[in-house]
This record gives structure tokens, C-alpha cells and sequence, in this order.
């Protein structure tokens, strides 16, 4: 009895992994999958396609330190994509060489490189690597010349941002209390901003920031690039919102840019945003200035600029906004500067619905250039990546391009000339796909317009009402998010381009909780208007049937990690609406979801059982309390993975169960469990197993031929 309503959890017992008997029944479940994986015609074919559609490889934008930069790439038979460093040589000749691949540090390929961080001066690199998918990162220095370790290895350190100093001295960075000081069941929070001096032990480093705050918060942290600028942020666990600090770290006896007194004190931090439910990022710029990228007052973002000394929201002048009337949201910018520009001026991406545009302004008004140099003309129907400059500045900015039958380019624009060219594709061979996209719209229940990307093959992509010919319908596969303000943009997938080559359609439709229009679609979708976002992807689904693109027999709806809540959510409510459906890491137990992994950091996002109000959202469309007895349910395919430290594996367990007991129509309902990999980054080999197996399994149930 929760809140006075009776709540039922028979398979309550499959929450305990090493219990015996859910042992027993997790081998009797593996026994099961690889019985029915024998029966799908095409596994091998469609991992070979999948293989070779992502031989391309993959190349990161490059991240520069005066004239070295830095890149992630992945050759086309390599597991894990290694980060390259490239020097500029005597003889004027660029010179590349590897400076951390994963498969060195570990053959088996079960260790992940998570996230680096060149220092100011690029001649020390910060980088964290886990192994087993458990995202436990583990944080390191090396010095970029030698690849000498010259400090850590500092554990707890899990999602944490590294901040250099001027001259790598020093860095600022986030670490979790040690677990043995903490509470059961709080282990994986109580974060702490600590400054720590190179080589020394973390055990001496000085606490910053944290203290007496939300045990669930998530902390930012950066440097100016001159060294003055301190800048703190913080967020209670997912919560769109955060709070904003910064500090003059010249100011004060320590003199915290040195880093060289032997008892440093905490800065002193002026407040910028704090107690505003709005998302607020800075930087101060190399003239000086504070750059503020909000969406306070704004739902579509704004850039706005003011003077880092007086810091508040009452001082801002806007630059540039997205737009409700023409669909623009604001994604990014960045400043092109020097000598050989007559005025700096601005590069802002966007995206409306979804897809990005690129355009460009003067800075010191934010106006946009006359005529053609005023937008910079995409590929296609496509997504920007990170629009990256260089620290000391200049006239070049670097960005990545893809969309569905391109994968990432590398762009480099030239504010000179507003010259856009081609710098860095993928090291492997792209192949040709007869494959187009295009954007539908269709209504949902409530009359709000909601849009769907639908990828077909060339030979029946113009099965649409534009073509003038009445569609066929397709075995599709329509995939849906919904959450914690995601947009799905357009992105090149080989495993999406497999099944399009394959006569399939793959449907991307842009729901309610992701921020395709801004953050107030987000909202649209979350807390106690979740349900919208199921809604919405019914109505996605029903549109595809309507307009004859697919029939509900040959229907599968697909979603992962939050996306599993969606489509778990979808069977419980509408199990006529589709033939299959694949679950990945899926949250189903919403009752007591906040018990287990992250949970608690996500209440932000659905709501707490601990709240009656809230409990009854929750518990109004929790897939696993409302499968009912006798009903003719999907054949649905869990797939969840055993090292998976934020959504816990025991809601695919639970639901499978429920669903296999409850169950008449005779469609098989499965588990794909799979040991030392979790939520995130994974090899080539696991990824393309997966792939396979999950197209095998939809291709079966909605008859495609996979050849």
C-alpha cells in the first residue's frame, strides 16, 4: 500500500542479481534467447552489413592548444576510437602519432576512454577511463610529449569536469566523498569541486565547493583562459535549472591563479544565477567579456553578453535569441577574431525542428550579415557538432556535419572569405545509400503538432503524398526518446541505413520531453506531463499506419534507457499498435525506480514516489504495474547489459516476467542480457552483435527479408 493505493510487485524477488533463483531464472531466460535467435533468418548478414556500413570509421572535431591539436578517430577495424594529438614540426609538415587507445591500456576491449582534457597550454592532457561499462571513471595526467603519467590515478571521479590553471600546476575537478564516510545507498552521490596541485595526494586536495547542497547535484566547473575567472555550477540531479557562480581568482591573499601557496582558500563566489528555474552556462570571452548562453525568458536559448565583475541577469544584453515564430532554436556559437577580420564577428548554430542551420553576425550587435554572408549553406537535411575555436583566436572555426546517409565530416569555416570546406572525413570508405529522409507532421491527442523524420530506400522513399503514388506499406521500425530535454537530430546510423538498404522504413519522431523546440517542449513532456510524450508517439505510430507507410503487422517500435520507459509504456497502454517491440535498458518499475542505480537523480525528470501527487503520475503509467492478465501483447525483445551503472537491469527483468505470465499471443517475449559492458560507450564488435541481433529480431516479426 503506497499512498493508500494497493500496489502489486509479484517479481519483486528479481531485483536481487545473485539471488539463486533469479540466477535460475536469468540462465533459463539465455537459454530461451538463444533458442529463438536460431529461428531469425539473416543474424550473420545483417552483422556483416552493419560492419561494413560503419567501416567508415569516425573522426572528431579537433580541439586545438596554440598549434597542436587534438582528435578522436576511429580507423575502420578499430574496436575503440583513440585520441590522436598532431604537432606542427621544424619542417613546417604537420606530424600525427597516438597518444591514448583504449585497446592498449586493455586488450580484452572492456575499458572505456570517457572523457579528456588538454591543459591551457596543451602540453598535459587529463583523461578518465572504466572498465565494464560501470562508468566509474578513474582520472589520470599524462604529460603530451612523452606520454609520461605524471599524476593519479584519482577514483570517484565519475562525470567530472577538469579545469586547468595557467601552466597545469593545478586543476579543479569533482569527486564523490569516499563511500565508506557515507550513508547506505548514498554512495553514488555527495559530490564535491575540489582544487587539486599535480602530483600531490587527493587525500590533501582543498574542497572548493559543495558542501551542505543536494546530495543528488551535479557540479560545473571551468577557468578562464587568462586564469582569472573561476566559474561554479550546480543542479540538482537532472533538473533542467541550474545555479551559477563566478570568481575573480586574482582577487584575495592566495592569489589562486598562482596555485603556489601552501594553504589555498576557497575563492570567493559572486552569484550569477541562483534560485532561477533556467539553464545558464558562461565564458568569458578573450576581449574580456561574459558570454551567457540561457534560456531565461527564453525557451529557445539566447546568447546574451555582459561584464564578468557585475555578473547578474539584470545586466545582460541580448546578442541573439531563437524564435517561436519561425521555429529557430538557439544551439551554439562561437567567435571569430584578428587581425585579419575588420570587425569579430559571431557564428551561431541552430536547429528549427530539428534540423541545424548555421548563420553569421556582427558581434558587437548581434545583427546578422546581409545576403549570402549571412548563412552558411548546410549539406542537407543534417545536425551540427560543436562549433569549436581556437583558445587564442582567429578567423577559423571547426564543427562536425552528418545526417542520415552521411557520416561526420569535419567543417571548417573561414570568416575571411566565408569559405566553408571539407577538412577531415571518416578514415574508411564511405559507401553510397540510395536512402531519403523526409519531415512529416502529424497532430496528437491534445492538437499539437508533433514532427517525424521517415527514412526510406530509394527505390520507394517517394511513397508519399508529394509523390503522387499511393504508398506501399513497409516492415518499419519506429523510434522514439521523449526525455530529459534530448532532441533527436538527424545522424548518419549504419544500423538504420541496414535496414532502410533492406526494404524497411525507420521512423525518428521528435515527442514531447526531448528540446527539439526549445525547452518548453521539454516540459511539455515531463513530471506530471509525461503521458504526453506516450501520446505522442501513438500518434506517430498511427500516423505511419494512416498514411499507409507501414500496417500495425508490420510495426516495430524501438527505444532505449528512457526511450524503454517509452515503449514499455506504449505496450502497456496500446499493445494493438505494433507487431514487435525492442526494450533496451529500460526503466519500467516506476514505483521504485528512484531505489536503484541514479534513480534519485532523474525524480526531477518523472517525479517522487514519496509525494502522493507525484506517486500518482507515476503509478498512472508504470509499464510493469499495468500488465494485465490475457492480453494479446507484442513480441517484445529486452536487451539490457549487466554493468550498466544508471538504469539497474532488474526493470527489463521484472517486466519480462510479468509480460511472459501474462501474455495470449503466442509472441515470444525475451531477454537479451549481456555481462561487462553498461549504459554507455562499448566496443565495435559488441555494437555491431547487438545491432544485428535486434534488426534479426525485427525483421523476423514484421517480415522483412534481410537477404
Amino acid at each position: 500500500m503506497i499512498h493508500g493505493q494497493p500496489v502489486a510487485d509479484p517479481y519483486r524477488w528479481l531485483e536481487d542479481a545473485d539471488a539463486d533463483a533469479t540466477q535460475a531464472w536469468s540462465n533459463t531466460q539465455a537459454a530461451l534467447y538463444v533458442d529463438q535467435l536460431r529461428t531469425w533468418p539473416g543474424v550473420e548478414r545483417a552483422a556483416a552489413r552493419i560492419r561494413e556500413l560503419m567501416s567508415a570509421g569516425l573522426v572528431g572535431v579537433p580541439i586545438w592548444r596554440g598549434e597542436r591539436y587534438f582528435q578522436m578517430r576511429r580507423e575502420p577495424e578499430q574496436e575503440h576510437a583513440v585520441l590522436l594529438v598532431s604537432d606542427s614540426g621544424e619542417d613546417g609538415e604537420r606530424h600525427e602519432r597516438v597518444l591514448l587507445d583504449p585497446m592498449a591500456l586493455d586488450p580484452t576491449g572492456l575499458t572505456t576512454l570517457d572523457s579528456w582534457q588538454p591543459s591551457k597550454e596543451g602540453d598535459l592532457l587529463a583523461y578518465q577511463v572504466s572498465v565494464g561499462g560501470s562508468e566509474e571513471s578513474v582520472l589520470r595526467v599524462i604529460e603530451v610529449a612523452t606520454g609520461r603519467s605524471v599524476d593519479g590515478p584519482i577514483d570517484r571521479a565519475r562525470y567530472s569536469p577538469v579545469a586547468f590553471l595557467p601552466g597545469g600546476a593545478a586543476y579543479y575537478y569533482v569527486r564523490r566523498l569516499p563511500p565508506e564516510s557515507l550513508p547506505e545507498g548514498e554512495q553514488q552521490f555527495h559530490r564535491r569541486i575540489y582544487l587539486h596541485r599535480l602530483g600531490t595526494d587527493p587525500a590533501t586536495d582543498v574542497e572548493i565547493f559543495g558542501a551542505d547542497r543536494d546530495i543528488r547535484s551535479y557540479y560545473g566547473v571551468g577557468v578562464s583562459r587568462d586564469g582569472r575567472w573561476l566559474t561554479v555550477s550546480a543542479a540538482t540531479g537532472t533538473a533542467p535549472r541550474n545555479d551559477l557562480w563566478i570568481a575573480d581568482l586574482t582577487a584575495g591573499p592566495a592569489g589562486h591563479a598562482a596555485a603556489s601557496a601552501s594553504a589555498l582558500e576557497a575563492p570567493l563566489l559572486r552569484p550569477v544565477t541562483v534560485g532561477l528555474d533556467a539553464q545558464t552556462d558562461v565564458q568569458v570571452g578573450r576581449d574580456g567579456r561574459l558570454y551567457v548562453a540561457t534560456d531565461l525568458a527564453a525557451p529557445r536559448g539566447r546568447l546574451a553578453v555582459t561584464d564578468p565583475t557585475d555578473p547578474g541577469p539584470s545586466t545582460w544584453r541580448t546578442l541573439l535569441a531563437g524564435s517561436e515564430d519561425d521555429g529557430t532554436v538557439l544551439e551554439d556559437t562561437a567567435i571569430c577574431d584578428g587581425d585579419q577580420l575588420d570587425a569579430p564577428l559571431l557564428l551561431a548554430s541552430w536547429t528549427r525542428h530539428a534540423v541545424s542551420e548555421l548563420t553569421v553576425h556582427d558581434l558587437a550587435t548581434g545583427e546578422q550579415l546581409d545576403g549570402d554572408r549571412g548563412r552558411v549553406p548546410l549539406p542537407g537535411l543534417g545536425s551540427i557538432g560543436g562549433l569549436v575555436e581556437r583558445p587564442d583566436g582567429g578567423p577559423l572555426i571547426w564543427f562536425s556535419y552528418t545526417d542520415h546517409t552521411t557520416p561526420a565530416h569535419i567543417h571548417r569555416y573561414d570568416a575571411r572569405s566565408g569559405a566553408l570546406e571539407v577538412v577531415a572525413g571518416p578514415p574508411g570508405t564511405v559507401p553510397r545509400l540510395e536512402v531519403r529522409t523526409r519531415q512529416v507532421e502529424f497532430t496528437s491527442t491534445d492538437g499539437t503538432t508533433v514532427r517525424m523524420f521517415v527514412i526510406g530506400s530509394g527505390d520507394h522513399s517517394a511513397d508519399d503524398p508529394d509523390a503522387g503514388r499511393a504508398p506501399t506499406p513497409r516492415p518499419t521500425i519506429l523510434y522514439g526518446y521523449g526525455g530529459f530535454g534530448v532532441s533527436l537530430t538527424p545522424a548518419y546510423s549504419a544500423s538504420v541505413a541496414a535496414w532502410v538498404e533492406a526494404g524497411g522504413c525507420y521512423a525518428v519522431a521528435n515527442l514531447r520531453g526531448g528540446s527539439e523546440e526549445g525547452e518548453g517542449w521539454h516540459r511539455a513532456g515531463m513530471l506530471g506531463a509525461k503521458h504526453r510524450v506516450f501520446e505522442d508517439f501513438e500518434a506517430a505510430a498511427e500516423h505511419l499506419i494512416a498514411t499507409g507507410v507501414t500496417t500495425a503487422e508490420q510495426l516495430c517500435l524501438s527505444g532505449g534507457s528512457n526511450g524503454g520507459l517509452l515503449v514499455g509504456a506504449t505496450v502497456t497502454r496500446r499493445p494493438d499498435l505494433a507487431r514487435a517491440v525492442v526494450c533496451s535498458a529500460p526503466l519500467l518499475d516506476m514505483v521504485r525506480y528512484e531505489q536503484f542505480g541514479l534513480g534519485a537523480t532523474w525524480n526531477v525528470e518523472y517525479g517522487s514516489a514519496e509525494v502522493a501527487e507525484e506517486f500518482g503520475w507515476l503509478y498512472s503509467y508504470s509499464p510493469y504495474h499495468h500488465v494485465r492478465l490475457g492480453t494479446a501483447y507484442p513480441a517484445v525483445l529486452f536487451t539490457v547489459f549487466e554493468g550498466d551503472s544508471r538504469v539497474d537491469p532488474l526493470h527489463a527483468r521484472k517486466m519480462c516476467a510479468a509480460l511472459q505470465q501474462a501474455t495470449s499471443s503466442g509472441r515470444p517475449v525475451l531477454l537479451r542480457a549481456e555481462r561487462d559492458v553498461g549504459h554507455g560507450a562499448r566496443a565495435l564488435s559488441r555494437t555491431v552483435a547487438l545491432a544485428a541481433e535486434t534488426m534479426a529480431f525485427s525483421a523476423a516479426q514484421t517480415t522483412l527479408d534481410l537477404g
